[in-house]
């Protein structure tokens, strides 16, 4: 599987994103020509070597012949839809600018979608630019996107609604649950259409998963920070770990002797609302010889202090433990299966030699034996012998 890894350490754009992918091995050419697929008129495209803070990347620019800017969110997708790019190139487009229409939508407090009107959004250069990602994902072959925490960016941009903060209130919109850090040059380096990208196309957030790089791009942006770190985008590109997949989580623990244990149920329900990736208890011996439980929760970094406010709150502990650490685990789907009795959706995970358990969804097992009258383990064998035809 072939992976790409945005590192949004000086923030991330549109012509950024497009300039680290050339970098990486997109053809200028083949870009072009599947961008006429659009049947835009008046623009033109530029790709050239620069340097920020002594690293060498490429600044691409989409130069528009014309003041035409506004557009509407229902003219963008009547655009793509009748173009002749693949159905996968659409479809990628198609889900980035739903996903900015929509928090452009809220933040202007227009209820539907379809009424929103895109204004620097709507420009030829962010439709270049939009559709150009899923171009290149597609082009490069790219499987699965991940990317770092992001850096914004401090102080004001002017639009056409006048001068608003930054990060821009589309971007913040866009990046809410995504861990950000806003802080850096007092200058905007998140772009709502950066931040569309993001929020559609990344997997996850955090470290590099596990990866064989093989290509890296630098995408330049149209600053020089002569102060700050350079302004430019990193892309690895490479593929997945051969064995297992990997990523880092936060485990938050604290002990506890002091609390009616029937508490923990609700703790529980808490904890796993608030986005706990697990949670369990385990029986410990405890200063002055006293019986108590550790409590541990396994969190993503974004969700860190949400938990950790939550076992406060919930129980009686006066201070907790936390650190990250790695996890290798199996690539997770749900697949429907036919039985004899109905339909199961099974959970099946792989690892590099194919499936490695297969458990059908409880249940779904249970509510087709109790309509069948028949034993639940004869369906729940059926469902599992089903995966492994």
């Amino acid at each position: 599987m072939r992976i790409a890894y945005f590192d949004c350490f000086s923030g991330i754009s549109g012509d950024m994103t497009i300039g680290a992918l050339l970098d990486a091995g997109l053809n200028f050419k083949t870009l072009s020509s599947e961008l006429a697929k659009l049947k835009i008129k008046n623009y033109s495209l530029k790709q050239s070597r620069i340097l920020r803070g002594g690293i060498s990347g490429t600044r691409f620019e989409c130069i528009v012949d014309d003041g035409a800017h506004s557009r509407s969110f229902k003219e963008i997708m009547s655009i793509i839809e009748k173009s002749s790019l693949e159905s996968r190139i659409k479809n990628t487009a198609r889900l980035i600018f739903e996903n900015i229409g929509a928090a452009e939508a809220k933040i202007h407090g227009i209820k539907k979608i379809d009424d929103i009107h895109l204004h620097e959004l709507g420009s030829i250069d962010s439709i270049v630019d939009i559709v150009g990602t899923a171009i290149a994902l597609t082009e490069l072959g790219i499987d699965e996107v991940h990317a770092s925490p992001v850096t914004t960016g401090r102080g004001s941009v002017m639009t056409v609604h006048g001068r608003l903060p930054v990060p821009a209130p589309a971007a913040l919109e866009l990046l809410k649950n995504i861990p950000v850090n806003i802080a850096g040059p007092g200058h905007e380096l998140v772009t709502p259409t950066g931040a569309g990208i993001l929020k559609t196309l990344s997997k996850g957030f955090g470290e590099p998963p596990g990866m064989t790089a093989d290509r890296i791009g630098y995408g330049a942006g149209s600053r020089d920070n002569k102060d700050g770190l350079p302004n430019m985008l990193r892309v690895v590109v490479g593929e997945a770990s051969a064995d297992f997949l990997q990523d880092s989580v936060y485990i938050i623990e604290t002990n506890i002797d002091d609390m009616n244990p029937q508490n923990f149920e609700y703790i529980f329900e808490r904890l796993f609302k608030e986005g706990a990736l697990d949670a369990y208890i385990t029986n410990i011996q405890m200063k002055k010889s006293r019986p108590g439980v550790k409590l541990t929760v396994i969190t993503e970094r974004k969700d860190l202090n949400r938990i950790a406010s939550v076992v406060f709150n919930e129980t009686t502990s006066i201070g907790l433990r936390f650190y990250k650490t790695g996890r290798l685990k199996l690539k997770r789907e749900m697949v429907n299966v036919s039985t004899s009795n109905g339909d199961v959706n099974v959970k099946i995970s792989k690892g590099p030699g194919g499936i490695m358990t297969a458990s059908p969804e409880y249940e779904e097992c249970a509510k087709l034996a109790r309509k069948a009258r028949v034993p639940f383990k004869q369906v729940y064998d059926e469902a599992k012998a089903a995966i492994k035809r």
